[in-house]
């Protein structure tokens, strides 16, 4: 029986090969060409653009557990940089056709246009039981014909995640300020909606731009190192009435200070948080000087600053359902997570940090403060692009950090 358009991708074919030899067998899509790095799984169900454009996955290749992705196509609003940053994309099924009224290109067309490699048709199960086995591990995502036996040297000879020092490569050249607040869906959906009705049924028209928030008066001045910023957490930011300006990941704590900010924000990124000496020289620099706020890389960061260690995870946290309870309020977050390092609590100084989250999967640090300087931190993305809205409060809190409430 002939496949369907909606699950025929073209007839190339794509492999995946592990370090350990594991080899997978599937059908090609996005860009012909071949990309290694860390293999990871999200296990999140929705948001997959999103993903693929989070600074943090440079370097990793994502296998997205949930089976069918594409079938709602791309558009510029959803991205949470310019760019992909994915190696590659391993999933089950993957849809050369998008249905959706916010779609302006398909999913297909944007990766290729983008140079990211997709495998799919593939058992992604079986993929996700091995890395939880033997933990994440170093592969290249083939679509160019090249040989199995020499995916797996090549992969071998990647280098490893932990060591590499990857904020530097994802971070922006030259500062700039941000100004533009969440999307506003609802609006986009009736000027959609006003314009197929003038158009009449069933014509093809170009998706409404979306409607951007405006924001209310500037009370704080807020500076954002750029690890590896996702959009989404300046959307936010301006939504709280800050004035955001984003520095490259190298900017001094005297340039920073200079700029006389309210508060500083440190953001999330990708790679192993200790060789990123520059970044803890000038938080030390800043603690006590300014209120800050950091989350994911900028949490682990914020740790090492504070005199603690960090490690690697097994297969580390990738989806958008991770529960996680807060010790001050004793209440369970449902919080969106993409990080392979972790802050050990046992090595901070308990006489200045407070821990005030864990993980209840696997009991790992998600959040602290400081006993009485103006920082807090947490592992998770409180911005949930994707995810839920559990962690939002955290914008609040760091406002109120700014106005010199405790």
């Amino acid at each position: 029986m002939e496949d369907t358009p909606l699950t025929q991708q073209g007839t190339g074919r794509a492999i995946l090969a592990l370090e350990d030899g594991r080899i997978f067998n599937g059908r090609a899509a996005g860009a012909r060409t071949r990309r290694g790095g860390e293999v990871v799984f999200n296990t999140g169900l929705t948001g997959y653009q999103e993903v693929f454009t989070d600074p943090s996955y440079s370097g990793q290749i994502v296998c997205l557990t949930y089976p069918h992705i594409g079938n709602i196509g791309t558009n510029h609003d959803d991205e949470e940089s310019p760019k992909p940053y994915i190696e590659g994309l391993v999933v089950r099924e993957f849809s050369p056709l998008a249905s959706n009224w916010r779609s302006e290109e398909s999913t297909q067309q944007y990766l290729e246009r983008h140079g990211v490699p997709v495998i799919w048709d593939i058992d992604t199960r079986a993929l996700v039981r091995h890395l939880r086995e033997v933990g994440a591990l170093r592969g290249v995502v083939s679509t160019d014909g090249t040989s199995a036996e020499a995916l797996v040297k090549e992969a071998k000879a990647l280098p490893t995640m932990a060591g590499q020092e990857l904020a530097s490569r994802v971070t922006v050249a030259k500062a700039y300020e941000w100004t533009k607040g969440t999307v506003d869906l609802s609006a986009e959906r009736a000027a959609h909606a006003a314009t197929v009705g003038a158009t009449g049924a069933g014509t093809a028209v170009a998706p409404a731009r979306a409607k951007i928030v405006e924001p209310g008066a500037k009370r704080h001045r807020v500076i954002a190192y750029d690890y590896g910023i996702k959009q989404n957490i300046l959307r936010l930011l301006v939504d709280h009435n800050c004035d955001v300006t984003v520095v490259p990941a190298k900017t001094s704590a005297e340039d920073v200070l200079a700029l006389k900010p309210n508060g500083v924000f440190l953001s999330n990124g990708p790679g192993d948080p200790e060789p990123i000496h520059y970044a803890v020289d000038n938080i030390r620099k800043l603690v006590g000087r300014v209120p800050i706020f950091g989350i994911c890389l900028g949490h682990q960061l914020c740790g090492l600053a504070l005199g603690g260690r960090t490690f690697k995870l097994k297969f580390g946290h990738h989806g958008v359902n991770h529960p996680v309870k807060n010790l001050l309020t004793q209440k369970v977050e449902i919080t969106s997570q993409n990080h392979g390092f972790c802050v050990d609590p046992e090595s901070l100084p308990s006489s200045d940090v407070e821990i005030t989250h864990v993980n209840l999967n696997d009991h790992t640090n998600e959040g602290m403060r400081h006993r009485s300087l103006p920082l807090f931190s947490v592992q998770y993305h409180p911005e949930a692009s994707p995810g839920p809205h559990d962690a939002r409060y955290l914008f609040d809190q760091f406002t109120k950090l700014m106005e010199g409430k405790s």
